[in-house]
C-alpha cells in the first residue's frame, strides 16, 4: 500500500516527458538481495532528451550493494545535465587531489579562510607561522633587555612589535615570490606557490605587497623617530636578500643581517638610542643562529638549486655542515654571553642559556641533513630555541 502510494507520488512529481521516454521509476526494497538489486536496474544511465536535441540529461540511479538491515541502504540519484559532467567531477577530484599531494597537508588557511583569500595568505605564508616566530624573537629578546632591572618589559612594545613582525614577514615572503617566480617553478617544494603557479598575478602580488608595507608604516609611525629610521632601514635588506642566492653562496647570511634587525630596533624603541656593547653582541649572535637554521633549511631544496644554478651555504658547506654550523653555534652563544654580561643580567640567564646551547647542540649533531622531513623538522624546532633564550633574558632581567 505504502509504495503504491509512494511511487504515485514520483509519478506525478517526473514529468510527463520523462515517462513517455521510458523512464520508469521503482522503489528500492531493501530486503531484496543485492544481486537481485543489481538485476533489477541492469543500465543505471538512462539518456532522454526532454529540453533541447542537442541537450542530455544522465540519470545515475546508484544503489548501496549491503542491505543487511532496514538501516543500511541508500537511494542516491544524481542529475546532470550534461554528458560530460562525470568525468570533470573525477578530474576535477583527481586535481584537487594532487594539488593536497603535492602542497603539504591541509592547514587552517584550507579550512576557515573564503577561497578568494587563500591564495594571498599562502603568500603571506600564514600557513607557516615558523617564520613571524623567528624575526619576532630577536625583537623580543632586545625590548627584555631594555626593560629597567626588576622589572618585566614593555607589554605595548611586544604587542606592536609581533604585529609588525607578521606584517613584515609576509612582505618579505612576497618580494621573495615575485622576484623568484622563474626559480620557484623548478623547484619541487616551491613550484605550487601561488605567484610561480599562476594562481596569483605579479601584478596582485604587489598590490598585496604594497597592502602589507602600509600597515607596516601604521606600525612603525608608533615608535620614535630614532626607531622610524631605524627601521625604514631595514627595507633595504628586505629588499636585497631573494637576490643574494644568484650571486654568492652565502644568503643565509644576508637573511640573518634581515631577520635580525630588530635586535636593534628593539631596544632603540625603548631606550631612543643604540647602546653597543649590548645590541651589537647580540645582533651578531643573531645572524649566527640565523646561519644554523636556514643552512639546515637549505638542505632541503640542494638538489633543485643545483639544477637551477643557484647558491646557499648548503652547497658552500657540503659535507662539513655539521663542522661549519658548530663553529656559528658556539659564536652564536658567545655572543649571547656576552650581550648578558655588560646588560648585567643575573645569574638564571645563563642557566638557560645551558638549556639553549643543549637545544642547538641536538639540532646540529642529530639532524639527517639528507632527509628533507628531519631537516624541516630541526628548523621549527628554533621557535623553542628562541623561547628558550627569552626566558633566560626575561628571569635574568627580574633578577638583577
Amino acid at each position: 500500500m505504502a509504495s503504491a502510494l509512494i511511487s504515485r507520488a514520483w509519478r506525478r512529481f517526473l514529468k510527463p516527458s520523462l515517462l513517455s521516454s521510458g523512464f520508469t521509476p521503482s522503489i528500492f526494497n531493501p530486503l531484496i538481495s543485492s544481486q537481485q538489486c543489481v538485476d533489477r536496474y541492469p543500465s543505471p544511465n538512462v539518456s532522454v532528451s526532454p529540453f533541447k536535441p542537442s541537450q542530455f540529461v544522465i540519470y545515475n540511479l546508484e544503489f548501496c550493494r549491503s542491505v543487511g538491515s532496514l538501516s543500511n541502504f541508500q537511494l542516491v540519484v544524481h542529475i546532470s545535465t550534461s554528458p560530460s559532467r562525470l568525468g570533470q567531477d573525477k578530474e576535477n577530484k583527481n586535481q584537487s587531489s594532487s594539488n593536497v599531494s603535492s602542497g603539504g597537508d591541509i592547514s587552517w588557511v584550507d579550512l576557515y579562510l573564503p577561497r578568494l583569500v587563500q591564495p594571498y595568505a599562502r603568500l603571506a605564508r600564514l600557513d607557516k607561522p615558523i617564520g613571524t616566530w623567528l624575526l619576532l624573537w630577536p625583537c623580543v629578546w632586545s625590548i627584555t633587555l631594555a626593560a629597567p632591572p626588576g622589572h618585566l618589559p614593555d607589554f605595548k612594545m611586544l604587542a606592536l612589535f609581533g604585529c609588525g613582525a607578521f606584517l613584515l614577514r609576509g612582505a618579505g615572503c612576497t618580494i621573495n615570490d615575485l622576484i623568484d617566480r622563474d626559480i620557484d617553478t623548478k623547484v619541487e617544494r616551491t613550484k605550487l606557490r601561488p605567484v610561480a603557479s599562476g594562481i596569483l598575478t605579479p601584478f596582485q602580488g604587489l598590490s598585496f605587497l604594497g597592502f602589507q608595507l602600509l600597515l607596516g608604516l601604521g606600525i612603525l609611525l608608533q615608535l620614535n623617530n630614532y626607531s622610524r629610521v631605524l627601521g625604514a632601514s631595514s627595507l633595504l635588506l628586505v629588499f636585497s636578500y631573494p637576490l643574494m642566492k644568484r650571486f654568492t653562496f652565502w644568503p643565509q647570511a644576508f637573511l640573518g643581517l634581515t631577520f635580525n634587525w630588530g635586535a636593534l630596533l628593539g631596544w632603540a624603541a625603548i631606550k631612543g638610542n643604540l647602546d653597543s656593547s649590548i645590541v651589537l653582541p647580540l645582533y651578531a649572535s643573531g645572524v649566527c643562529w640565523t646561519l644554523v637554521y636556514d643552512t639546515i633549511y637549505a638542505h632541503q631544496d640542494k638538489e633543485d638549486d643545483l639544477k637551477v644554478g643557484v647558491k646557499s651555504t648548503a652547497l658552500r658547506f657540503g659535507d662539513s655542515t655539521k663542522e661549519w654550523l658548530t663553529g656559528f653555534g658556539i659564536a652564536s652563544l658567545s655572543g649571547l654571553a656576552l650581550s648578558g654580561f655588560n646588560a648585567e643580567l643575573g645569574w638564571p640567564y645563563y642557566a638557560f642559556l645551558g638549556v639553549a646551547s643543549g637545544h642547538l647542540g641536538w639540532q646540529i649533531w642529530t639532524v639527517d641533513l639528507s632527509s628533507r622531513s628531519d631537516c624541516n623538522r630541526k628548523f621549527v624546532s628554533n621557535k623553542w630555541y628562541g623561547a628558550i633564550i627569552f626566558g633566560g633574558i626575561l628571569a635574568g632581567r627580574l633578577s638583577s
